[in-house]
């Protein structure tokens, strides 16, 4: 195998929203070395925002709403860190981003357990067979018994699962955690802010009492004799197939148990995998280069309003100006200026290896599951858009902005942010979203980022479905019958707009040769 190929470990950060994935992002760049003192995503006292949090509205709300890509580099190792929104409205961008990753690290709040954002995107995982380590966050607060979330993790999201660290008490009387995977013992002092040294203590010597108090030194030893007695020996192959979770503790906010994961996760996660291209399995270390486009941004720097397509290259070498194919559109294109990431900042590179994420300068030419080769003809297979479930009328609030907004409202739909339908009847646009939160987001990311002013109407729908049928008589009779429900999305395909599910399941009985989709892809 190629060194470099090797040395990559791309993973993605998943959970519930606020179970502290943004803190965890924030705390393993510290130990990277790439900042050197951490942000805070909501403190009153600490002025510096978490670098993956760049956007505005992230910054004012302390949620994320984009997944942001940062890399550093951890002894020998390069590590692409994808940071996803928790928040269940922006849930498409992160099961995007989890075909892009070869591993996940899930964070679960050691107070709330098991959350059902949580559940959702383990299931994605599972279905991949994407391996997964799971932290155990907020351990500096008050929460369940930790045999008692090893159970909940194992029957919630149906995986087995191995502890890899123990936590020394919790809550207040908090004192560190038990390195099982390296057997030793690291005391930190709490620091939010910077990397602060560590103690190593010998776990069987009377030097522990002296560090955590007889009583502590006692249950810590006893725990420990139980998870070796209850959880089978701990194997990386089992880990690598999906069907084992090691289990860390610890509190990202106090810098408890950080180190562990990383030192661990660089270890065994796995390096870039071979791909599944419509056409065949593609393989890393193939001498040429794939890649497909997995995430669009608008306005990642808004003095220059540019977009960036994101590529996940799969195989071979990525060159700077080399010729690639763009196999959709069967143009060959050149990129001067490929940069690679650190949430907002970038920097240009001359060359990326499979498991890199290289941001392209975008002019409208990208969609979300485009490929780019070098010459063969391979399609990777596509990443679902879902049917919207809420939608509404969106009107021009300042006439003298058309343009500014048709603009706005045109990059907003590539990023893949939401669906925009253009309705036959009247031909107002509509947008369908997953959640009520994105209709925010839109409105305020095209006042601040286009200048733009939008209001939206309200619109009772049930369902976007996208319809096709190799009768076209029936389908013109369709057309011509539900002329009120029918709109175009961005590429001219019928979608069919039921306002009720007895609406939908009476069109489904009386047209029996169309078929109606509910993912924009068939």
């Amino acid at each position: 195998m190629n060194p470099e190929i090797e040395r990559r470990r791309t993973f993605a950060i998943i959970s519930h929203p606020d179970a502290g994935k943004t803190t965890l992002t924030e705390k393993l760049l510290l130990f990277g070395g790439q900042i050197q003192v951490a942000g805070a995503v909501k403190n009153n006292k600490i002025k510096k925002t978490a670098t993956s949090d760049w956007m505005e509205i992230e910054k004012q709300r302390g949620i994320s709403v984009t997944t942001s890509v940062m890399e550093f580099d951890y002894e020998g190792y390069k590590v692409n860190i994808l940071d996803t929104p928790g928040h269940q409205d922006f849930a498409e961008d992160t099961f995007r981003t989890l075909t892009a990753v070869d591993s996940a690290i899930i964070v679960v709040d050691g107070a709330k357990g098991v959350e059902a954002q949580t559940r959702k995107l383990m299931t994605v995982c599972r279905m991949r067979k994407t391996p997964v380590i799971i932290f155990i966050n907020k351990m500096d607060r008050e929460g369940k018994d930790p045999f008692d979330l090893l159970d909940e993790l194992e029957q919630e999201l149906q995986i087995k699962v191995r502890p890899l660290s123990w936590p020394i008490n919790q809550g207040m009387r908090f004192k560190g955690v038990y390195n099982i995977y390296e057997e030793r013992l690291n005391l930190f002092t709490p620091d939010k802010q910077k990397v602060t040294e560590k103690v190593e203590v010998d776990i069987h010597s009377e030097a522990l009492e002296g560090h955590v108090g007889a009583q502590d030194a006692q249950k810590l030893r006893d725990d420990l004799e139980l998870v070796d007695g209850v959880y089978p020996e701990f194997s990386i192959q089992s880990y690598l197939d999906a069907e084992v979770a090691p289990v860390f503790f610890g509190s990202a906010l106090n810098n408890f148990g950080v180190q562990e994961l990383l030192d661990c996760f660089v270890r065994i996660a796995p390096y870039p995998r071979p791909t599944q291209a419509e056409e065949r399995m593609v393989v890393p270390d193939e001498p040429k280069f794939t890649g497909f486009i997995f995430k669009i941004t608008a306005n990642i720097d808004p003095n220059h309003r540019s977009c960036i397509a994101f590529c996940k290259v799969c195989s071979g070498r990525f060159q700077r100006n080399a010729p690639y194919l763009h196999v959709r559109q069967g143009k060959t294109l050149r990129f001067s200026s490929p940069t690679q990431f650190m949430a907002q900042r970038k920097e240009t590179i001359d060359e990326a290896w499979p498991g890199d994420i290289v941001g392209l300068p975008d002019n409208g030419i990208f969609k979300i599951g485009d490929t780019l080769t070098e010459g063969e003809l391979l399609h990777y297979r596509g990443l679902p858009s879902f049917s919207p479930e809420m939608f509404k009328y969106i009107e021009n609030a300042d006439p003298m902005k058309t343009k500014q907004l048709e603009k706005g409202i045109s990059q907003l739909m590539d990023e893949g942010v939401a669906q925009l339908f253009i309705n036959q009847f009247n031909g107002r646009k509509i947008i369908g979203t997953v959640g009520q939160l994105q209709f925010e987001v839109i409105q305020y990311r095209l006042e601040n980022e286009y200048g733009a002013k939008c209001k939206w109407q309200p619109l009772s729908l049930y369902k976007a479905c996208w319809i096709e049928s190799d009768d076209a008589a029936q389908l013109d009779a369709f057309v011509k019958r539900k002329y009120q429900y029918m709109a175009r999305d961005r590429e001219g395909r019928d979608v069919f707009l039921a306002d009720s599910a007895y609406v939908l399941t009476m069109a489904q009985q009386d047209f029996e040769h169309i078929r109606f989709h509910f993912t924009s892809e068939f």
